[in-house]
């Protein structure tokens, strides 16, 4: 059923950002200093990645040129929620404009499916490399990799717009009040006062196609690869099997709160923890990629040594291939 709206169709409505709801006033500072703490990291960390891997000839490869598309993704989105969500916290600076609601909301969610169709294309090129090491030069030539990286780009690209254009035909008061840190598209639907049930069945689908279908693909790969690699006779062969793409499977815990978010919605839970699983989503993924791919890959790690300091005593061999 559609609600009554207070609106007028001739002025765009504006956006109220609640926030948190739960959330003390007296918490604001904290929460903000917690927020760009985490916000720093990951621009940090996933800008040294960048650095490192495209000033290193060593790392010139298939697996680092899908880690830098991601590092670059994980850029944008933070970049896309993070800074409203500080001054909201901040300088209480709750309001968004229409146009700027929708163009982060349609960010954010291109963003997320960019990422979630990347980390696909980086447990393909594990398989290949594992499974299939002969054909893997044939396989996966600089053409494949830019054309499965601008494929997935695309992809994301394309895949918000229907949901989001139907919205731009929905009706909202003057003012709207978003019990959310940013404009995800549940929360804006929920907010309307149209009827919601088709822009409901989108956002399904979309969870649908980012979280569910690309885990089923990163899963059967990584099958393949556990059952090639317990063919593998010598210790050490599987050891080394098993490194390559272990921070890939850590990585694959994107896809969680992808689904997690979306049932949220769907079940009668408190209203925090739908705003938390999202802020945790659009947090948890850019900073796991910063940890897992500067701590736990030596090559990475070796490499951003390397160049923070050229002329160190250690620093004068070649990176591992």
């Amino acid at each position: 059923m559609e609600a009554t709206c207070n609106g007028s169709k001739d002025s765009s409505p504006v956006f109220y950002l609640v926030g948190i709801p739960s959330l003390l006033e007296s918490f604001f500072l904290l929460v903000f200093l917690i927020f760009l703490l985490i916000s720093l990291l990951i621009l940090v960390g996933n800008e040294l990645i960048l650095v490192s891997v495209v000033t290193e000839p060593s790392l010139h490869k298939p697996t680092y040129f899908f880690l830098i598309s991601l590092s670059a993704l994980d850029i944008l989105s933070t970049t896309t929620t993070v800074p409203k969500m500080l001054s909201l916290f901040l300088l209480e600076d709750h309001y968004l404009s229409f146009p700027a609601c929708f163009l982060q909301m349609y960010l954010f969610h291109s963003f997320s499916c960019s990422e979630a169709f990347v980390l696909v294309v980086m447990a393909y090129d594990r398989y290949v490399a594992i499974c299939r090491p002969l054909h893997y030069p044939v396989l996966m030539t600089p053409q494949t990799n830019a054309a499965l990286a601008a494929s997935a780009q695309l992809t994301a690209l394309l895949l918000p717009i229907p949901a989001v254009v139907h919205m731009l035909h929905m009706a909202f008061d003057n003012t709207v009040h978003i019990c959310h840190c940013f404009c995800d598209h549940l929360v804006v639907v929920q907010a309307s006062c149209s009827d919601t049930t088709s822009q409901t069945f989108m956002g399904f689908c979309i969870a649908l196609v980012v979280s569910f279908l690309p885990l089923l693909l990163v899963l059967l790969s990584y099958a393949h690869i556990l059952a090639s690699v317990l063919l593998i006779s010598s210790r050490e062969g599987r050891s080394k099997a098993f490194s390559t793409c272990s921070s890939h499977l850590f990585v694959g815990t994107y896809y969680s709160p992808i689904a997690i978010a979306y049932v949220a919605y769907r079940a009668d839970l408190p209203l925090d923890f739908h705003i938390m699983g999202n802020v945790v989503h659009a947090i948890l993924a850019p900073i796991l990629n910063v940890l897992i791919n500067t701590l736990r890959n030596k090559d990475v790690k070796a490499a951003i040594t390397k160049m923070a300091c050229p002329q160190g005593p250690g620093n004068s061999g070649t990176l591992n291939p």
